[in-house]
């Protein structure tokens, strides 16, 4: 905070006359009455919320006046307001030294140190507000809190005890008090506190719950289960005494008991749904390592569908289990379900997009992608979804216009940033490709590599598409050869891999390569029979040549020419 001293227009000349006392703290007759008036005006610029003004004077006051508390107080109470904490725990501390009488200056200056972090200095001011206000209970708890930061826990305790002593037993100081107990492995005496408020309140349901926990931490099961019997009998609705025992049985490796329990908490409308997906979600972890639980998971999902289904957290939460395990199709439908509750999820959306992509969906991919980008204008994957669906559809203007759209708002420099950019220069590339605008299309896939140099399905359709064209196929050649050694068993890239060989009119090794597609299950494609046949046909060996041509058009997916080259028995290009 910028402090400007000439704001204050009372007076050019400051203190004229009688010269200050040798005491500084005392002013004379005239230098009083002027710094009543700052002082005055100071408050009044406060009132009005001119802050910086009001400290301009009250940091006069302090000038005229070193020793005035109520100034050093109320600009140590600005500063606090602002950035310069420093400053305005050095202002309220010298407020609170000069005036150890005044309540309001201690108060101020014990909560700065705490929040400072400075407890030790704070305890000691706490301490002596206690000396001037021994009935303030609410500082007893500041001065015991104090203390347990500090790790002073018998002292706390002690301030703690002097508290019912002066208001009986409580809840505040009770919790406070087993809590500490915990920390120093006591608990025979946070057992003990408990029951100190049990007796004071028996029908407060929550600390038989904790007294539960607390004789299962230590081992005491019998009597744990005892607290929570006593909690059913109490409060019979209460949820979370089902999940108390859940806890109880699985750590007693009662799985099937626990289960139950958590299939009572998950029907009871008591308990949040946000403490449903927690448990869910601590499920969904384990399970990964645990794949017995994904049952019993599962059926907790379907009891959190039915209790919450209005809720669009219950059907994505069911949703990310079915997908984990590769039930897409049901794992949309939740996802589906859940967008129908609540369309503003970017995260479902996802999930049904990423799905539309496994099942190879396109047409719903093209409809979820639309209505992704119409909720989401500024998330980047709907725009890519709409560009790949709309090229399998044929639009090809709408999805490279989606494409380039969708382009901009790819703005980070993150691995996944990168490979995404690299997604959507790859699907520009493909488009390109369709509409024989070939010099665009090599330049995509060129920036696709420079974003994602590991893609190989960047690399093989660049590689094949210059094969088809006859062109650059040594770059087709280098490609295609990187892509075989990531992926040595992918059929596709084999294939590809060998009809560039070809091209290049190096049949030998065109033939083992494809001869290596055939053998890892390309026997099922005609376009890898028909390349195979198109190699023998080169090599002379016409009669199998046509043998493979013919399994080729039994299989389908070959060239225009295939009728032609087995009606002439003879190779077109």
């Amino acid at each position: 905070m910028t402090l400007f001293y000439t704001s204050c227009k009372l007076g050019s000349k400051g203190l004229t006359g009688k010269s200050r006392s040798a005491d500084p703290s005392v002013l004379t007759e005239k230098e009083r009455l002027y710094f009543d008036q700052v002082f005055y005006n100071a408050n009044k610029e406060k009132i009005l919320g001119n802050t910086e003004e009001a400290a301009n004077l009250f940091a006069l006051c302090i000038k005229l006046d070193p020793k005035n508390s109520a100034s050093l107080y109320e600009l140590g109470k600005i500063y606090n307001l602002g950035t310069d904490k420093d400053k305005a725990l050095e202002l309220s501390g010298r407020a609170a030294d000069l005036d150890q009488g005044n309540i309001w200056y201690q108060l101020q200056y014990a909560d700065m140190l705490y929040t400072q972090k400075q407890f030790l200095k704070g305890t000691e001011v706490y301490q002596r507000i206690i000396k001037l206000n021994p009935d303030r209970i609410d500082m007893y708890f500041e001065l015991a809190e104090g203390y347990s930061y500090l790790g002073k826990f018998q002292d706390a305790l002690k301030v703690y005890d002097k508290i019912e002593e002066k208001i009986g037993v409580n809840e505040e100081s009770g919790l406070e008090k087993m809590k500490i107990y915990n920390q120093l492995k006591n608990p025979e005496k946070a057992i003990k506190e408990l029951n100190k408020l049990i007796l004071a309140n028996p029908k407060e349901p929550k600390y038989y719950g904790m007294l539960g926990e607390i004789y299962q931490n230590a081992g005491q099961n019998e009597k744990a289960m005892g607290a929570y019997q006593e909690l059913q009998k109490i409060d019979p609705e209460n949820p979370y005494v089902h999940l108390s025992l859940a806890q109880y049985y699985f750590e007693n490796k009662q799985e099937e008991k626990g289960l139950d329990e958590y299939k009572l908490a998950f029907a009871n409308l008591n308990l949040d749904i946000d403490t449903k997906i927690k448990i869910l979600l601590s499920y969904y972890d384990r399970s990964a390592k645990k794949p017995a639980l994904k049952d019993d998971a599962l059926q907790l999902c379907s009891i959190l569908i039915a209790t919450h289904p209005d809720e669009a957290r219950s059907y994505s939460m069911y949703g990310r289990f079915l997908f984990r395990d590769k039930k897409l199709k049901e794992a949309r439908d939740e996802f589906r379900m859940a967008n129908s509750r609540d369309k503003t999820r970017y995260d479902i959306w996802y999930y049904v997009l990423i799905i539309d992509s496994e099942l190879s969906d396109y047409e719903s991919m093209y409809y979820d992608s639309r209505q992704t980008i119409d909720l989401f204008p500024a998330q980047p994957l709907g725009y890519l979804f709409n560009g790949i669906s709309g090229n399998q559809k044929k639009l090809y203007k709408e999805a490279l216009e989606s494409l380039k759209e969708g382009q901009e708002f790819v703005v980070g420099n993150s691995a996944a940033d990168s490979s995404l950019s690299g997604q959507f220069y790859a699907t520009l590339g493909d488009i390109n490709h369709q509409i024989k605008q070939t010099q665009a299309s090599d330049s995509s896939y060129e920036k696709a590599l420079q974003f994602d140099p590991k893609n190989t399905y960047v690399m093989n359709n660049y590689a094949y598409y210059l094969s088809l064209r006859k062109e650059k196929l040594d770059r087709a050649e280098a490609l295609s050869k990187i892509s075989v050694t990531i992926e040595p068993s992918n059929t596709s890239f084999l294939d590809t891999y060998g009809w560039i060989l070809y091209q290049m009119g190096k049949l030998e090794d065109a033939k083992k390569w494809i001869g290596k597609a055939l053998d890892d299950g390309g026997r099922t494609s005609g376009t890898i029979l028909e390349h195979y046949g198109d190699i023998l046909y080169k090599m002379g060996e016409n009669d199998k040549a046509l043998e493979y041509w013919n399994t080729a058009k039994q299989n389908g997916g070959t060239s225009e020419f295939l009728d032609k080259k087995i009606a002439d028995k003879k190779l077109y290009e």
